[in-house]
This record gives C-alpha cells, sequence and structure tokens, in this order.
C-alpha cells in the first residue's frame, strides 16, 4: 500500500503511528499517511533554523524567480496533481484544476514581491536626520491547512512566507497529504534552498507541538472555528503572530428584481459545486419576499434535480464524493436535524448512491424551504451539498439575517438595484461581500478573511495583509554627522514647553 511520508530535510524520525487516507469514490482505504510528533517537528524547526538566514539573505528578486520557476512547473504537471487531488479529495477534476489555479494565482502575486517589500523613507525628517522603515522576514513559520483545498491554501499561506524570506513548514490534512508533497518536491526542483519549505503529517499531536514549539514564530490555521479559536489562544498564548480562519454560514439575499435565472444558475454552483466543501459555499438562500421564494423556489427544483453527481474522473458530474464516511454521516445528519426541526424537506439527498461506486462516499443534493433562524441546523456550518431556503419579508430583514449570524466570512447579493447593493455592502457585518457574485473570494492581489467566528486575529490572508503577517517592520533612524567639530546641529526629540 502507498504511504505517505514527511518531507523533511535531513534525517526524518521512523513514523510509529499512520492514518487511513480513503478513496472517496470507491470507499477502501488507498494510502497510509505517517502521523508525526515532537520529534519530527523538531527535526524540521532544525533543517529550517540552518536553511532560513541564507534564504532571508537572498535578495527579492531572486526568491521571485524560484517561485516563478515552481509555477511552471506546476502548470506542467497540472494533470498529474489534479488527478491525485481529486483521487483523495473527491472532487471532481475540473474543481481541482480550479483548486491548483488559486492558489498559482497568489503564487504569481509572490512573484512582484521586491515591491511589496518596499519600505518607507523621510529624507530631512530632522537636521541631517532620515528616517525609514524596512520589512523583515519572521524566521520559521508554519501553515495548518485543511482537507478541502489541499492546493490552494497551503499556497496562500507558504508562497507569500517563503516569499518574504522565512522558512515555511506545512501540516496539511492526513486525510489528502499527497498534493502538499507534491510541491515540496517541485519547489526544490525550482531552485528553492533545502529546508525552506517542508511537509509534516499528524494529528491533534503534532498541531500543540507545533503551537508550543518556541523556535516557532507565526502559525496561519484554516479549519473549523472552536479549533480555529483553539489554535488562535494557545499560539497566543505561547508568544506567537497568529492568523486562524474559521467556519462560515454565507447567505445570498434575493431581492425581487434579481435575475433569478441567473440567481439559480449560480447557486447550482455555489452551494453544491465541490460537493459544498467549502468555507465560500452559498448554503443559504433569502429571498425577499414571498412571490420572489416562490419564483425561486420553482426554479431551482429542476436545476438541483438537473445536478450529475459523479466520480472525480467524470467530465460531466458536477461534483463528487464528500471526503470521508464519517463526513457522509455527520451531512446525513444535519438533513434529518433540519427535517425534524420543522423546515419542509423539499429535496432529500440522503441514500444516494452511484451504480458500480455503491461504496462510495456520495451525497445528493438537498434542498430545504422555510428554514428559520432559530434551528440549529441554521446556525451551524453543515459544510455538504444543502441549500437552505430562509423567507424574509424586507430588505431589512434580509441584511439582519447575516449581519447577526455568528460566523462573518461571505455574503452575496443578487439585484439589479445600485442603491440596494450600495447599501447592503455598506452595512452587511461580514468580511466578504458579493454583488451579483455568489462566491466573493478576492483575486490574490487582494485579501482574504471574514469576521466574527470565522476569523480570530486582525491580519487576513495573501495580498498585502499576508505579507504584512508574514514580517515584521523595522524602523531605522539614522544621523550623519557633517564631519565639524561639534558634530553639526544636535537632533533631539522635540518636548512639549
Amino acid at each position: 500500500m502507498r504511504q505517505i511520508d514527511h518531507f523533511i530535510a535531513g534525517t526524518t524520525p521512523k513514523a510509529t503511528r499512520f492514518g487511513d487516507i480513503f478513496d472517496p469514490n470507491e470507499g477502501h482505504v488507498q494510502a497510509q499517511v505517517a502521523l508525526g510528533d515532537k520529534d519530527v517537528l523538531d527535526a524540521a524547526v532544525a533543517a529550517a533554523e540552518a536553511a532560513q538566514p541564507a534564504w532571508a539573505a537572498t535578495n527579492p528578486q531572486r526568491r521571485a524567480r524560484v517561485l516563478f520557476q515552481f509555477k511552471a512547473l506546476v502548470e506542467a504537471h497540472m494533470d498529474e496533481l489534479a488527478h491525485l487531488l481529486a483521487s483523495e479529495h473527491g472532487k471532481v477534476v475540473a474543481d481541482a484544476k480550479g483548486d491548483i489555479m488559486r492558489g498559482l494565482d497568489v503564487v504569481e502575486f509572490c512573484m512582484g514581491i521586491p515591491h511589496a517589500l518596499k519600505g518607507e523613507y523621510t529624507l530631512g525628517a530632522g537636521p541631517g536626520i532620515d528616517v525609514y522603515s524596512m520589512r523583515q522576514p519572521l524566521g520559521i513559520t508554519v501553515g495548518i491547512t485543511p482537507f478541502n483545498f489541499p492546493a490552494m491554501i497551503p499556497l496562500w499561506m507558504g508562497a507569500v512566507s517563503i516569499a518574504c524570506g522565512n522558512a515555511f513548514i506545512l501540516k496539511p490534512s492526513e486525510r489528502d497529504p499527497s498534493v502538499p508533497v507534491r510541491f515540496a518536491e517541485l519547489f526544490l526542483e525550482a531552485g528553492l534552498p533545502t529546508g525552506i519549505f517542508q511537509v509534516v503529517h499528524g494529528d491533534k499531536q503534532m498541531v500543540d507541538a507545533i503551537l508550543d514549539h518556541p523556535a516557532i514564530s507565526a502559525i496561519s490555521f484554516v479549519g473549523s472555528s472552536d479549533i480555529a479559536h483553539y489554535v488562535y489562544e494557545r499560539g497566543v498564548a505561547a508568544g506567537k503572530r497568529v492568523q486562524a480562519m474559521g467556519g462560515a454560514k454565507n447567505h445570498g439575499i434575493v431581492m425581487p428584481d434579481a435575475d433569478l435565472d441567473q440567481v439559480v444558475n449560480d447557486l447550482a454552483g455555489a452551494a453544491f459545486g465541490s460537493a459544498g466543501e467549502r468555507c465560500m459555499a452559498l448554503p443559504v438562500v433569502v429571498p425577499v419576499g414571498d412571490d420572489t421564494a416562490e419564483r425561486l423556489r420553482e426554479k431551482l427544483i429542476p436545476a438541483i434535480h438537473a445536478l450529475r453527481v459523479g466520480v472525480s474522473t467524470d467530465d460531466a458530474a458536477h461534483y463528487g464524493p464528500v471526503v470521508t464516511a464519517q463526513h457522509k454521516a455527520k451531512v446525513e445528519g444535519w438533513i434529518a436535524k433540519c427535517a425534524a426541526e420543522g423546515a419542509e424537506l423539499v429535496i432529500d439527498g440522503r441514500g444516494f448512491t452511484l451504480q458500480g461506486h455503491e461504496a462510495g462516499f456520495f451525497i445528493g443534493p438537498s434542498l430545504f424551504d422555510h428554514v428559520t433562524p432559530d434551528m440549529e441546523s441554521y446556525k451551524e456550518e453543515i459544510f455538504g451539498p444543502v441549500l437552505q431556503m430562509v423567507r424574509a419579508n424586507s430588505f431589512e430583514e434580509a441584511l439582519a439575517l447575516p449581519s447577526r449570524h455568528q460566523y462573518g466570512n461571505g455574503v452575496a447579493i443578487f439585484t439589479r438595484n445600485g442603491h440596494a447593493a450600495r447599501e447592503f455592502a455598506a452595512r452587511v457585518n461580514v468580511g466578504m461581500v458579493g454583488i451579483n457574485v455568489p462566491i466573493p473570494v478576492p483575486v490574490a492581489y487582494h485579501t482574504f478573511g471574514g469576521w466574527k467566528r470565522s476569523a480570530f486575529g486582525d491580519t487576513n490572508q495573501h495580498g498585502m495583509e499576508g505579507v504584512k503577517f508574514w514580517t515584521k517592520v523595522k524602523t531605522v533612524t539614522a544621523r550623519w554627522p557633517d564631519g565639524s567639530a561639534d558634530g553639526g546641529n544636535a537632533f533631539v526629540i522635540p518636548t512639549m514647553g
């Protein structure tokens, strides 16, 4: 059976624990991954400590050239990487390629790192005094990433960190770790020094070792909100810089004037694409007014029935299986819970099987109507192919739903009314807003991050916010005497009186 090991420069301690990696399409174990502990992390940190000073001293343009070569190598291996990703995660190959490409968007941004690292300069801040600032790397950094985007999110973190001159250790999800390891191999092929990008595998034991390790300066995390909160609190208590992105319950507000054909088309992808296993999925639709709700429902039902669920390699499939049997059971449990809470189950995706793949982790698409804000199934993240309809009587009521929800990752409004869209974007209490855009993930040179229980820490991912997170600012005040006996005019800090 295939075994996925850590990718560490130097000697790797022998693994004593292993985790199963499933084939979600077939329902059986296809590989095993070594689960590390503090000894494995110590080996990776030692290699990082040895390599990072020279990498930090490498000029930013040369670091950018390595990223350029890495991007070219990933593109050359795109089919291989996409099929490998799909085989472990379950998303269809087209989605897997999108996963990789969105990561490469950030790599492209990092090719301009010389510009992003430029500091500030003031000539003549005082008599003969110049003041300037510089951005310097933090040292050894870590990314802890989830199963749902095993390519994109590691590159959101790792590309920016290493471009800024840090050493980066990745702890990917143990459910689909093969693509991160291939990235490490391709980074070396691209010319990245040994020890600058490493991969360690593990469960909570490894995460706790990371949080407590004194040599690690910064941690970026993406996962569920409860674990994100835990990572943030424990990491900060250990003196580290931490950004921890959590869960989501994104809403799509549908105004009466919206183009409902476009809304239905957008919802089919945003709610059910990648089997709903996306923190930027759109699992809640909020039509404003009963007439809007009835017209939307009438169009949604046949569109959802037309969705094709298939194996990852089926080019005609809209989405594939979920990642594990446990996750399938969890999602189906939420469907049962929502129905028990009194919502109308319009389309039930439970019990779906695919001929020839009966043991696969497939779930059909589900649609609920008349969901209310007091239901637990509305309050919590389902993370599966389930769309809930919550009816609102007015714009203000629709605005309040995402604003009051515990999560504040993303939201969308569908309307032809510019004033309504502008008012909504300005007032909604959510970190990322789409206007007639169902999945408002910003482009790589902007920044990604939610509010409330969707994010812990005050710095977002990628873009200039990412550069700020992975660097520290040093400010220099310099005076160069003119050579006269008294050294020129003395510089003093102004005082009152």
